[in-house]
């Protein structure tokens, strides 16, 4: 449907102004896909907000014997387990995970974790990784503090 005119000729839709993520599956590409698009938004000055749920909750686990705690993450599509879809990714030239998350804390954006699906894991905050200011809450909260013209994702 197209957006209508004022009398301006400005369109009374408002333009999106933000990003925020929900990053509901547990799956490798589909959680470094969205911390690209949070890192992309914030490198161009707009709020990003990535909301870590169910299976996506596990890319903020703290690292263990295996390695980094998004190790924990589901196969690609394809099959890869995350270490191999990372290594696959760096080697042509893409952000690995560690960096892209790490560029979305460092530009700014907004990390949070459902309450109820770290529950719905078994997990809690303190089995999530400490180098990451991770808020904690749940719909309410995010729906809330989603500015204005924020375009919601869900991942």
């Amino acid at each position: 449907m197209p957006a209508a005119e004022s009398a301006s000729g400005q369109s009374s839709v408002p333009s999106v102004q933000g990003l925020s993520v929900v990053v509901f599956s547990g799956a490798y590409d589909r959680v470094h896909y969205a911390l690209a698009m949070a890192a992309a938004a914030v490198s161009i000055n707009r709020p990003a907000t990535l909301f870590f749920t169910m299976g996506g909750a596990r890319a903020l686990l703290a690292p263990d014997t295996a390695g980094p705690g998004w190790y924990h993450l589901y196969p690609t599509e394809d099959g890869r387990t995350p270490r191999e879809a990372d290594f696959a990714l760096t080697e042509r030239g893409l952000g690995a995970f560690d960096e892209l998350l790490g560029a979305c804390v460092a530009l700014g954006a907004d990390v949070m974790v459902c309450e109820m699906g770290l529950r719905a894991l078994g997990l809690e905050l303190a089995d999530l990784r400490s180098d990451v200011p991770v808020k904690p809450g749940g719909l309410v909260t995010f729906l809330t503090e989603a500015p204005r013209g924020t375009a919601v994702v869900f991942v």
